[in-house]
């Protein structure tokens, strides 16, 4: 075991590391790598958590072999699996393995990753609404929408939760592309859909109406935040709020934007303000 000064200084060189990369400097992060890994690997530094975290890294930024990229993914797992489980980082080396998957065509291997991440198995909960978003888009691109609502649902309360605005952002856009193509106030909210809902075998082909209250919802949180800033010559965002101002028979949000229109840019948007 390496003593505390050894951790420290170990430590201290992989969050050099760790700051290169946020920072785009990935030449001389890889440099840093070698040593982090050579020393975690062996002697007096040896580190078992260290070293799962700089090869999870150099497997990410192109320093294994393209062929030993799932291997080594799936090692961090492990590793991580049986020194922190539930952590972080197991986290984040489950959803890297599931992207990696995912960008494979293995959309059932992603999923089946994706599903060893949850709450119960004590996972934070960025992690979680991390998985879940990147679960529903898995699903969309299958034609299994319902279940691609519910998670992405899931994923937006948990970004909400975290205060993760611009993830909550993009989740509450995705959910409501999709919600908006059925509506019905009859069916069940969102909310009732997560309390009900219950494991598949595997994904199937399904759609369920959208409950407008939920719509409702949605747009209010989204309508303050996207409004900050109009500008912008595509503004997909601004398109959805209307198509729900339609199609919800409220026309305080189409009115609020017509009121603002000199001040957008996309002719789409322009165009259905002006019909």
């Amino acid at each position: 075991m390496p003593n505390e000064e050894n951790r420290s200084e170990l430590g201290a060189l992989l969050e050099s590391m760790l700051s290169l990369l946020a920072d785009g400097d990935t030449e001389q992060a890889k440099q840093i790598s070698e040593e982090v890994l050579n020393r975690s690997r062996s002697g007096p530094d040896r580190d078992h958590l260290i070293e799962a975290r700089v090869r999870l890294e150099r497997a990410l930024i192109g320093l294994v072999p393209t062929d030993d990229i799932g291997g080594e993914l799936r090692w961090c797992v492990d590793r991580f699996n049986a020194i922190s489980r539930g952590s972080s980082l197991h986290g984040l080396a489950l959803l890297n393995l599931a992207t990696w998957h995912a960008n494979r065509g293995e959309l059932m291997m992603s999923l089946a990753t994706h599903s060893e991440i949850s709450l119960n198995n004590g996972h934070p909960i960025d992690i979680k609404s991390l998985s879940r978003i990147e679960v529903g888009r898995i699903l969309l691109s299958m034609g299994d929408y319902a279940p691609a609502k519910r998670h992405l649902w899931s994923a937006r309360c948990g970004f909400m939760e975290s205060d993760m605005v611009p993830e909550a952002v993009t989740a509450s856009l995705e959910w409501l592309d999709l919600a908006l193509d059925e509506i019905d106030e009859d069916s069940p909210t969102m909310s009732a859909i997560l309390e009900n809902a219950s494991p598949r075998e595997g994904p199937g082909n399904s759609q369920t109406p959208s409950n407008p209250s939920d719509i409702a919802d949605v747009v209010e949180y989204l309508f303050p935040l996207l409004c900050n800033d109009l500008s912008g010559q595509s503004r997909i965002d601004l398109g959805l709020i209307l198509e729900a101002s339609e199609k919800l028979d409220r026309p305080i949000w189409k009115n609020a934007l017509e009121a603002r229109k000199e001040e957008i840019q996309d002719s789409r948007v322009l165009d259905v303000l002006q019909s």
